[in-house]
């Protein structure tokens, strides 16, 4: 004898297929199930895009300085070599911005490693160093971990920046170590940025004498030919912007 629970449950499914039957439902298909995530749930493309941002631009802060944690990029070019590092880092190159003290070099530098940040990149690793501090860890005893690892850790790094190339003359030591971290990131095409004070090539006047010191006169020519030959130059001008700023 069947249990009274089965048995009531048997019919009532009888009894709705009866009903179904004789409203002609009985063969209805079930329709599709949209179960597409959305953009705020998890498998949607701008989901993770985003998670990648977030994570990008707390790596950012960590690299930058205090006085440039709103740095904005504004410069067109330096936009264009931003958003290449983001399609495809290995096309981006190097990048040279040049001008006098003030122009927003360092700035704009800042700006365009957070907007790189900000498109939630597949990997996101910098180093944002000056040129003084980049030396000093080069010379011998400047770190605990030694000379080789500190130029190793700079030429593997996905993504670098050094500020104020040039604020000093270099030792034959430090000229090359330079020399072999940038010919390393050359032949590896991984994306550089570099500000300087200088000009790449001073102007020179009608009897050839040159107006003014340029980076040959602090790298050695060496470097900077190497320099001229692979890197985008992009002069920045225009008053200063820290007298701007104090006015």
């Amino acid at each position: 004898m069947p249990e009274p629970s089965r048995a009531i449950s048997g019919d009532l499914t009888a009894r709705l297929q009866r009903v179904l039957e004789a409203r002609g439902l009985d063969h209805v298909e079930p329709g599709p199930i949209d179960d597409t995530p959305d953009e705020d749930e998890p498998g949607h493309p701008e989901y993770h895009r985003r998670r990648r941002a977030a994570w990008s631009l707390a790596r950012w802060e960590t690299a930058t300085p205090y006085r440039y944690q709103g740095a904005t990029c504004t410069h067109p070019e330096l936009q264009a070599w931003a958003d290449r590092v983001v399609a495809n880092p290995r096309s981006a190159g190097f990048v040279l911005l040049t001008g006098s003290f003030g122009t927003g070099k360092t700035h704009q530098s800042y700006g365009a490693l957070r907007r790189i940040a900000e498109a939630g990149p597949d990997r996101y690793e910098v180093i944002a160093i000056t040129a003084p501090d980049m030396y000093a860890l080069m010379r011998p005893g400047g770190s605990e971990r030694g000379t080789e690892y500190e130029v190793k850790r700079l030429k593997k790094i996905p993504l670098l920046l050094i500020d104020d190339l040039g604020t000093e003359k270099i030792s034959e030591f430090t000229e090359e170590a330079t020399y072999r971290l940038l010919n390393e990131r050359y032949n590896e095409s991984l994306p550089t940025l570099i500000t300087s004070n200088l000009p790449a090539l001073s102007a020179v006047d009608d009897r050839g004498v040159k107006q003014g010191p340029d980076l040959t006169d602090k790298l050695g020519e060496r470097i900077a030919d190497r320099l001229r030959e692979i890197t985008h130059i992009v002069p920045m001008e225009g008053p200063s912007r820290r007298r701007r700023g104090a006015a």
